[in-house]
């Protein structure tokens, strides 16, 4: 099998306003959730954005945390990290489903998310993407709530012409 790098020409977005980027991590994967929050918070750093950190028990969780934060804090992104990795039974299937599901519908909601929550067959492979002198999908989902974050934005910035305008004189 050849391993290539995948050609990405998603540049690091800048910003002119302070950006808050919350990183909710399933630490249920020690070593792979510490890999992942390393990658995703040199991102985030690199981009001059801040951020705040916080676990919850497994991946299943991640989405309520960050829809709950979205109600009640300030954060203007998100970045899910955590690890699954498939077992015996059928739990495998739900964790992932349900928790890449969980993001994207908080994501057509219009939230700004990186999932960077690993599906893997083994623990070996999520040593892979987690590595931070590697392809570190970590630092990947970092990028992509960065960029979404970017991209909305500039899309606020942008006035749709539709709907009925006040015109001032009432």
């Amino acid at each position: 099998m050849v391993k290539s790098e995948p050609a990405s020409d998603i540049k690091r977005p800048k910003f002119t306003k302070p950006v808050k980027v919350l990183v909710v991590v399933a630490p249920y994967y020690k070593e792979i959730a510490d890999d992942l929050v390393a990658g995703a918070t040199e991102e985030i750093s690199a981009s001059g954005a801040e951020f705040e950190i916080v676990n919850v028990p497994g991946a299943l969780e991640v989405p309520t945390a960050i829809g709950m934060a979205s109600r009640l804090c300030d954060f203007d992104a998100y970045v899910a990290l955590g690890c699954v990795i498939r077992g015996e039974t059928s739990h495998y299937e739900t964790v992932c489903n349900d928790s890449s599901k969980g993001l994207l519908m908080l994501g057509l909601q219009g939230l700004s998310i990186g999932n960077g929550i690993l599906t893997v067959e083994n623990i070996n492979q999520a040593k892979e993407r987690s590595d931070p002198k590697k392809l570190n999908k970590g630092a990947g989902a970092a990028l992509a709530a960065l960029s979404l974050l970017s991209l909305s934005l500039s899309w606020q910035e942008k006035s749709k012409d539709i709907g009925f305008k006040s015109s001032g004189n009432t």
